[in-house]
Order: C-alpha cells, then sequence, then structure tokens
C-alpha cells in the first residue's frame, strides 16, 4: 500500500491525517454535506463504517419500497431517477447513493470505522484501527439507525424458536413453517407482517398505536399535501413541530386493513417471553415457531468523548450545532423537522450545516496551530 497524498502511511498507528473536516458517516447524510462541502472546496473527507457503498439500504429486506415518490428523494444536485410519481425499491436506492458518490467524486473511505472523537487541544481528534485524522471541525452524520434494537425478553425464548431482526430480514423464504411473531408496530412491522402473511400464519404484536395515514389522497400521494400545507417543514422551534415531534404514522397501512387483507391476527405489547410462549400485555399468550423483532433502533454516540450531551447522556443542540464549536449532528430523526431524516430532506439541514461550517472561526491559539502543522 502506497503512502497517501501528505506522506502518511494510511495504516501507521502514529500517523494523524489532517483535514479542514471530518464527516463521520457515508450515508444520505454524510453524502449531502459532502456536497456542500465540495462546492466551498473544503479539504474533507467521508468515513464509513462499511465495508461496501450504501451498505445500509443494502441490508434491508427485498421488496421493501419507500414511501416517497421519486419526487421527493433527490439528494442535493442530482435528481433521482424514475418516473416522478413512482416509489423507488431498496435497490433503486443503493444505486442512486452510489451513483452519486461517482457523480460528485466524494471523498468516501469505506471500510473506516470510527473508534472515537476526542478533542484533547484545539482540534478535534477522530481514531481509526489503524490511522487518525485532525480537522477543526467534524459532522457526526451516522443517523438515527444505528444499533438494532431486541428487547431483553427474546433471552427468553427457546433455541429451537428462529428470531431475526428486521435487520435481518429478506423474505418470507428466510422464516421457518408455524406461526409467525412480528414484534413491533411501525411501518417496519406492518410491511412485513403483511408480506409473511403470503406463506405464513401472522400474528403482529403493537405497543404504541401510530395514526395511519393513506399512502394516496384524492389521487395525490400524502407527501404532496405534506410538502403543500408546509408540515413537512415545521420545525421543532414552532408550536405544531413541537406538538408532532418524535411522532410516526403509519403510511399505506393500518391494523383493521392488515387483518382483513392479510388475516394477521393482531396482538397487545409482547411483555414476557418462555420457551416458545410470549406473553402480551392483555395477559393472552402466544406459541410461536419464529419472531421477527421489528423494535427499531438505538443511537449510539459514545464513541463520542466531547462536552455535547447532557447528563443522561442525550445530545444536546440547536438543528444540528452543539456547543462544542465546530462539531455537528446531521440526519437524526427530528433534528429540525419531520424531513430532517429522510432521503428527500436531509438536504435542507445539510446546507445549514455547510452555512455553519463556512462562518467558523477558530480561535487564535487554533489558527496558530494549524498554520504550523504539516500540510
Amino acid at each position: 500500500m502506497t503512502a497517501d497524498t501528505r506522506g502518511q502511511h494510511p495504516n501507521d498507528r502514529t500517523s494523524s491525517e489532517r483535514r479542514e473536516v471530518i464527516v463521520v458517516g457515508g450515508g444520505q447524510a454524510g453524502l449531502a454535506i459532502g456536497y456542500f462541502l465540495a462546492r466551498q472546496g473544503r479539504d474533507f473527507v467521508i468515513l464509513e463504517a462499511a465495508e461496501e457503498p450504501a451498505a445500509a439500504w443494502r441490508e434491508r429486506w427485498d421488496s421493501l419500497k419507500l414511501f416517497t415518490p421519486v419526487r421527493y428523494n433527490s439528494l442535493p444536485g442530482l435528481p433521482f431517477p424514475g418516473e416522478p410519481g413512482s416509489y423507488p425499491g431498496r435497490d433503486d436506492v443503493a444505486a442512486y447513493l452510489i451513483d452519486y458518490v461517482r457523480h460528485f467524486d466524494l471523498p468516501v473511505e469505506l471500510g473506516s470505522r470510527v473508534r472515537s472523537i476526542r478533542k484533547p487541544a484545539d482540534a478535534y481528534h477522530v481514531e481509526l484501527a489503524d490511522r487518525s485524522y485532525e480537522a477543526q471541525q467534524v459532522v457526526v452524520a451516522t443517523g438515527p439507525f444505528q444499533v438494532p434494537f431486541t428487547p431483553a425478553i427474546a433471552q427468553g425464548l427457546d433455541p429451537k424458536v428462529a428470531q431475526l431482526h428486521s435487520t435481518t430480514y429478506r423474505s418470507p423464504q428466510a422464516v421457518s413453517t408455524g406461526p409467525v411473531l412480528v414484534a413491533g408496530g411501525g411501518n417496519t412491522g406492518f410491511q412485513i407482517a403483511a408480506e409473511l402473511a403470503g406463506a405464513h400464519e401472522v400474528h403482529l404484536s403493537v405497543g404504541s398505536r401510530q395514526t395511519p395515514l393513506p399512502q394516496r389522497i384524492l389521487g395525490r400521494d400524502l407527501f404532496w399535501y405534506l410538502e403543500r400545507t408546509g408540515l413537512m417543514r415545521k420545525s421543532t422551534e414552532t408550536r405544531v413541530g413541537r406538538r408532532l415531534a418524535g411522532r410516526d404514522a403509519l403510511i399505506g397501512s393500518s391494523p383493521r386493513a392488515l387483518g382483513r387483507q392479510h388475516g394477521v391476527q393482531l396482538h397487545k405489547r409482547a411483555i414476557d417471553a418462555a420457551g416458545s410462549t410470549v406473553s402480551f400485555a392483555d395477559g393472552t399468550q402466544l406459541d410461536v415457531g419464529s419472531v421477527v423483532w421489528a423494535t427499531g433502533f438505538r443511537v449510539d454516540h459514545s464513541f463520542i468523548d466531547v462536552p455535547a450531551f447532557d447528563a443522561d447522556g442525550h445530545l444536546v443542540h440547536r438543528r444540528g450545532v452543539t456547543e462544542a464549536p465546530g462539531l455537528y449532528f446531521l440526519g437524526l430523526s427530528w433534528q429540525h423537522t419531520r424531513g430532517s431524516a429522510l432521503l428527500g430532506w436531509v438536504k435542507d439541514d445539510a446546507e445549514f450545516i455547510a452555512q455553519q461550517i463556512n462562518a467558523f472561526r477558530p480561535t487564535a491559539q487554533a489558527e496558530g496551530r494549524a498554520e504550523r502543522m504539516p500540510r
């Protein structure tokens, strides 16, 4: 392996490469901010933990389709291909993201998992297993879907009961015979339950019910109305935004339709499991052959050793800007609006963060240190 353009070997653990900006995460948020940084002429790098591009999308189930039509799925600078009213699938999104990187020649480094972010002095130190970076500014664009969450009750199930998280579910053929429980009443749970019902006896456990919304209303897509009414851009600083923040909706699905059209049997929240029996909040029980945990994800910021969190470990920010100078977050759910974590709207927050990066002025001490560092 040859040395990089700065004369530092990538596998030298003592080396520290210098950039103006480091972006952590090469998904849709990281690529969106990369577009704006490239337009500013920044010296930056996008560090992606996965070994292949668009890995997060490739890991979703085979039949996944977006709720948003093509016309609303573009990242900045490059239209999403296809008929504007059609709904892209998993592979369509992955292909678009790969093409986006190539089109703008974005400096994405695959297989580059960040182990820690620290700021021991004037610059941020971003540590990987085989190298490190220093930068005055860092954008954490790892998004809200980082660590798959499976509830503790899963440990009580017999090993003979097949268990999958939604991230490892691909198709009905991968699920064993016998009654299947899908645990999780969000869009993912409803979609997987409907698909499985074609080949299995399916049960769906719903903890917190979400408001069902039709995909289309009077011939127009739901998101046409959300855009026209301004609801997609209501921020968390508005009264409406605060009321909506954190609330999800079932788009194109409903408990009644799931039972009537697909024969899926609904249950309350799953609260316990022992052997092959799952117990629900209303006292009922079900013997299962397999379980698909559509129970979502948890955000993991444990690798960030910078004072940007409150006493309970929650990130403190205002539209992704933290109190730690030069540290930003991008792509979080309801970071600013309903669209903050969505493919077609993350560009709004990305442009805002790019403006903050452009306006950033390091301290005089940091400026002097940056001038002394070899380029």
